[in-house]
Order: structure tokens, then sequence, then C-alpha cells
């Protein structure tokens, strides 16, 4: 039986992931934060689909954390076969009202940890010739709105770029980017909702059928829904400038964990 880890596993796109896979017959080994919560996810899927579901108390934002989890990532004798970077946040504010500190978390979080659990996982992966890692990006990694979309586009940037690297390996790398979601995202980071449109709200379990499949398919990037297809091809033909406007009206970032 396989072993999928996922990372921001106790809610929103990270706990549609960990449904998925459980139902599927993946065993799990779930991080996040909240210690108790994951204890109670890992409790129900094993429960509901007869896998086995471990956890790991991690945050992302510290080297501590990167570190716990690269050492899991690096089990020889109880090897991951597919990572989900998932883990992430977003700040409440435009650039400068945002404290320096919160923005340099967000860099951790979003870009240094997926760099470093990718490769962790990755070189193990390749020596077995198979595996599978999705970076969680973003919509927002193609529109000009402030450090959110910056650090996303990173992700969409490494993880093709690196799946290039990797063609012939064995192993699929795959950025994935949603747009809204209905998750406790927005919640956690103070950010309104009410600005935005209902046709532009994805359901989470729907959006990782469609990664899934994405990634069975062999691509290296995935926007998993044919609105916001349509919304990012629109935005390749638009000014830099009216895509600032628009993210602006709509919120200050797109793609919810």
């Amino acid at each position: 039986m396989t072993t999928a880890l996922i990372t921001g596993a106790t809610s929103g796109i990270g706990a549609a992931f960990a449904r998925r896979l459980a139902h599927d017959g993946h065993n799990l080994v779930l991080v996040a934060r909240d210690e108790k919560r994951l204890h109670r996810q890992a409790t129900e899927l094993h429960d509901l689909h007869g896998i086995e579901a471990s956890v790991l108390s991690a945050d992302l934002a510290t080297e501590e954390g990167i570190a716990a989890v690269e050492e899991r990532l690096g089990d020889r004798k109880h090897p991951v076969d597919l990572l989900v970077n998932n883990a992430g946040f977003g700040n409440k504010g435009e650039y400068l009202e945002v404290p320096m500190a919160d923005e340099l978390a967000m860099l951790k979080v979003h870009c240094e940890a997926v760099l470093r659990l990718t490769t962790a996982a990755v070189r193990g992966m390749r020596e077995r010739r198979r595996g599978g890692v999705v970076n969680v990006a973003s919509v927002a990694a193609f529109v000009p709105r402030g450090t959110y979309g910056a650090s996303k586009a990173w992700v969409v940037q490494f993880t093709q770029g690196a799946a290039r690297d990797l063609a012939g390996s064995g192993v699929r790398l795959m950025a994935l980017c949603p747009g809204f979601v209905r998750t406790e995202f927005h919640q956690r980071a103070g950010m309104g909702t009410d600005n935005i449109p209902g046709w532009m709200w994805l359901d989470a379990d729907k959006l990782v059928d469609a990664a899934m499949k994405d990634l069975a398919r062999g691509r290296s990037l995935s926007i998993p829904d044919p609105r916001y297809k349509a919304l990012m091809g629109a935005a390749k033909l638009a000014p830099r400038g009216v895509l600032g406007g628009l993210t602006s009206r709509t919120g200050r970032k797109f793609g919810p964990k």
C-alpha cells in the first residue's frame, strides 16, 4: 500500500486531499500545527477507510518544523510515494502594510518549505523510479498582486522546472493552481469575502478530483476548473495594470488552502 504525506492537512484543500487519498486506499502522514485536530482527523479516516494514518505536528514557518518533515520524507524504511505541499496562509493588507516578519514567514512556508520538502521526497522517489509531488500554488501566481502572488509564482516556476529536469525518471511533479475555494482560509486571515461573486467559488473535493486526474495524465500544471482556465487565458492578453486593479477589487488573493 502506498503512502501520501500532506501538509496543511486538517482543513480546506489539504483535508480534501486526505479524504480522497484515504478513500483510494493510501496510508497517510498528516502534517499540520494542531496536534489534537490531527489525531481526530487520523482516527476518522482510519475508521472510515481502514487505512493507517500517522500524524506529525509541525510549523513550517520554523526551521524545526521543516526539518521534522524533511526527516520523515527521507525515511527509506517507510517511503512516501506522494507528497502534497499544501500548507500556506495569506496576510491581510497590501505591501508595506504587512509586518516584515509576517512576509518572511509566508516566504518560508510557501517557498523554502516547498523547496526543501520536495527535494527530500524526490530523492527517494527517483531511486525507486516512482512517485509524485503536488505543490499547491494559486491562480494568484498569474496576476500582479503582492507577496502572496509572487510566492505562488515561484512555486509554479520551480515545480514546472523540476518536472522538466525529472522527465523520464518515473517521478511526476505538478503545480496545482486553484481559484477561490470554500475553506477556512479567508476567515483565518481576517479577509472579507462579500465582494467575491458566487460563481468564482470552487468546491475543495471536486478540485482535488480534477487535480488527481491531471497528475495521472502527467501534467506539470493544473488549473482545475473551466472558469478559471478561461480567466487565466484572458489574463495573458490583458494589460498588467488592469489585472492589478481586478485583483484589488476581488480581494488580496486568489486560491485559499
